[in-house]
């Protein structure tokens, strides 16, 4: 071991002395956590002296971005808090696009960064190497709130604190800065025995609760948009039940899918940008939304018009009525909906659904109809080639698989026809930056092998474009060192394939989108990942392969997909 002068950063003799890194990874232990991703960096050092002496499983990522991916994926897969350790400087900026994502989309975690030496902080411009003016401020925009620890006594109760505001909903990650010197500098505190972190109950209030059920007790035509919070509250079971009380067919965005069982009667699936999907939510008379701002995709590109009322559930008040006025009930999902439910039975709502008809169509057949009417569209549009590769690859995957999705065409199909069955459906949707399939993935696995999560296999299945590839591309070498079992898809296309799309639509030529790229199977070989190049239709069976393998592998498409016709443009 190794341990360094506060104000030299040089080397010294070793010591097995704790010091503030002890007191990290003490509290983090304590508190549950098992794994943690990151890079080691130089003033980050205590930190990994520190998990030398502890039971925390380190996977060292390539690219911090990716790391940050990962812990979100870790989180995703497992439902606990991710832990991302990063260094000073640009490794803690390079972080920033992947809490981005976490940040966009709820996901629990807890950041810790190392700073400067104490005597370097205050925006003083000593040249001391990763000096920022105030790294903290830089992470203000894609973290719930920043804290700088310049004690050492004072570490613990601030994980703690940190650890509890990340579960709280809304989720998101919390960023913790600790100097140099702090993480090194010998302590007297003793080693950390428990720590308690409990999430901040968010209930609806009461009066609001009885409004809703007043509205939807006399609603005629109601319709539930569940979004991304439906999950992340674990709100499935009473979205389900408050589903059949009122008879009300439910549509989930590409956050929420998953979220309401995909063959049920009253199930709209995901098609959210399908124009058919728009008038029948339009129609409603009463539309409940969870976990959603009615935001650019959920609105259809904001072309959705709601005749009806809104009733709007959300933990985040900054959501409530930002796209349309509706009754805000800022909660919990699953605290609101598990509310809903039992007060909707108790008024007797379900007696009530009989007399439901959509203009004297009943709510399941008006169901059936909308997706024969997608279909029927799809169908016209000379999209053969490509609803037999998302439906190869769905009959491949096992019914209990998790999947991340990286920015690519693939993945914008699945957010509106990838049935989840009892798997998940991760994607990068909420920030919508490249680079997360694969390192999310990876992320996914760790959690899944290290927690003991029921469910089988720990093999997930990650889904990428060529262009998003390369983002992670060097994050083979941590699949390879640490033998993750995933599965890597790689669709490649010659460029960015829905940017290509998009100019082509809007300017009639694309500009800038083609893109060189390596043989992948090669490249992933020379990693000493398994790698294969199969045509389109071989798909299926190339993927089912993979799956009953070892460790980490590849499976190369070259093939161009198109996207289905975007309705919102339609005259």
């Amino acid at each position: 071991m190794i341990d360094f002068d506060p104000g030299t950063a040089a080397p010294t003799k070793g010591t097995s002395q704790r010091n503030g890194g002890d007191l990290v990874v003490e509290t983090l232990e304590a508190l549950g956590a098992k794994t943690v991703f990151g890079i080691p960096g130089q003033h980050a050092l205590g930190l990994f002296d520190a998990m030398g002496r502890g039971n925390l499983h380190f996977v060292s990522s390539r690219v911090e971005n990716n790391s940050a991916f990962a812990a979100d994926g870790y989180s995703r897969a497992t439902g606990e808090v991710g832990v991302l350790f990063l260094s000073t400087g640009p490794g803690a900026l390079t972080s920033l696009a992947g809490l981005q994502e976490a940040y966009a989309t709820g996901v629990p975690m807890v950041v810790v960064a190392s700073q400067i030496p104490l005597e370097g902080l205050g925006a003083r411009r000593k040249g001391m190497l990763h000096q920022l003016d105030d790294q903290k401020a830089s992470a203000a925009n894609v973290t719930k709130s920043q804290r700088l620890i310049q004690h050492a006594s004072g570490i613990p109760s601030a994980i703690q604190d940190a650890w509890t505001e990340a579960i709280s909903s809304p989720q998101g990650p919390v960023w913790i800065e600790i100097p140099q010197n702090v993480l090194l500098d010998p302590i007297m505190v003793p080693p950390v025995e428990d720590a308690l972190a409990e999430a901040a109950d968010n209930p609806p209030r009461v009066e609001l609760i009885r409004e809703a059920v007043k509205w939807l007790s006399t609603a005629e035509r109601p319709a539930i948009i569940a979004g991304g919070g439906t999950r992340r509250g674990r709100a499935e079971k009473s979205l389900l039940s408050i589903a059949e009380q009122l008879r009300a067919p439910v549509i989930c965005t590409p956050g929420g899918n998953g979220a309401f069982p995909w063959t049920h009667e009253l199930s709209l699936q995901s098609w959210i940008e399908d124009r058919y999907m728009t008038e029948l939510l339009e129609d409603a008379d009463v539309l409940i939304v969870i976990g959603s701002s009615l935001g650019e995709v959920t609105s259809n590109y904001f072309t959705f018009e709601p005749r009806g009322r809104i009733i709007q559930i959300d933990a985040e008040p900054r959501v409530l009525e930002s796209n349309r006025p509706g009754l805000g009930i800022r909660a919990d999902a699953g605290q609101a909906l598990a509310t809903l439910d039992e007060a909707l039975a108790a008024a007797g709502a379900a007696g009530n659904s009989a007399l439901r008809s959509w203009h004297g169509t009943s709510p399941e057949d008006l169901v059936k109809e909308s997706l024969a009417k997608v279909k029927a569209r799809l169908e016209s549009q000379d999209l053969g080639k490509e609803l037999k590769f998302m439906s190869d690859i769905r009959e491949a995957v096992p019914a209990g698989m998790q999947t991340f999705w990286d920015m690519t065409i693939s993945a914008y199909w699945g957010w509106s026809c990838w049935d989840a069955r009892e798997g998940q459906f991760h994607s990068a949707q909420g920030a919508g930056g490249l680079g997360y399939g694969f390192p999310a993935a990876i992320g996914g696995a760790v959690g899944l092998e290290t927690t003991g999560k029921p469910g089988g296999s720990a093999r997930v299945l990650a889904v990428s474009g060529d262009g998003s590839s390369m983002y992670s591309i060097s994050e083979l070498a941590t699949a390879k060192q640490h033998n993750i079992p995933v599965t890597w898809l790689i669709v490649d296309d010659g460029g960015y394939g829905i940017l290509r799309e998009y100019m082509v639509g809007a300017f009639g030529k694309a500009t800038a989108t083609e893109l060189a790229r390596p043989d992948f199977v090669k490249l992933a070989e020379s990693f000493g990942v398994p790698a294969r190049r199969v045509a389109p239709e071989d798909v299926g069976d190339a993927l089912k392969a993979s799956f009953e393998a070892d460790g980490p592998n590849v499976v190369v498409v070259e093939t161009l997909l198109k996207m289905f016709g975007p309705t919102h443009l339609d005259d």
